[in-house]
């Protein structure tokens, strides 16, 4: 991880679970509603490419959203989230009550978010982290702030981020590139 400071690795090395927005991180934000009200979103297929690593990592992941939509439950079923929310206002409450029912401490989490309904959450987190395109004042609030905008692989970045700082992502690379891990 070229760049990046000991502190930030070190927050990244010690999660065991990464947790992030679906509007804004895995999508651009936008919204297409057709004549009937059915809801269109577009996801980026490389963030759920990386789940399945983070899953053999033994690193649990998460999708939370402050709206109640069912393109989003949907495509998180498809990328293999082990746990998502929606409809969810007080995002801080669920994850707090989420992480205690599975043992794990706030401080062992990553989250990624982009506007004003993350910033209690983030502040709360080990790691914080928020696209390229979050409002300023997200991104002056987290450790890290991704190159990529959402819906354009910024989950997936702090994925390989956090990959990468416990030395398995490289292990990752190689192993596929010599067939020992099957993509699917």
């Amino acid at each position: 991880m070229p760049g990046t400071d000991k502190s930030l690795k070190d927050k990244a090395s010690a999660v065991i679970a990464i947790i992030t927005d679906i509007d804004g991180v895995l999508t651009d934000g936008g919204i297409i509603l057709d004549d009937h009200g059915t809801e269109y979103k577009r996801f980026q297929v490389r963030d759920g490419q990386i789940i399945r690593y983070l899953k053999q990592a033994q690193i649990k992941t998460v999708a939370i959203s402050g709206r109640d939509v069912e393109v989003s439950k949907i495509r998180c079923e498809q990328m293999g989230f082990d746990y998502h929310f929606h409809g969810v206002r007080d995002k801080l409450a669920v994850v707090t009550e989420w992480a205690a029912k599975v043992g794990i401490g706030l401080s062992e989490c990553a989250y990624i978010g982009d506007d004003l309904i993350d910033l209690e959450l983030l502040d709360k987190v080990g790691l914080s982290a928020a696209p390229l395109d979050a409002l300023d004042y997200v991104k002056g609030a987290v450790d890290f702030t991704t190159l990529a905008k959402g819906g354009a692989g910024a989950f997936r970045e702090l994925a390989d981020m956090i990959l990468g700082s416990k030395g398995l992502l490289n292990q990752i690379v190689e192993d596929l590139k010599n067939g020992q891990l099957k993509e699917f």
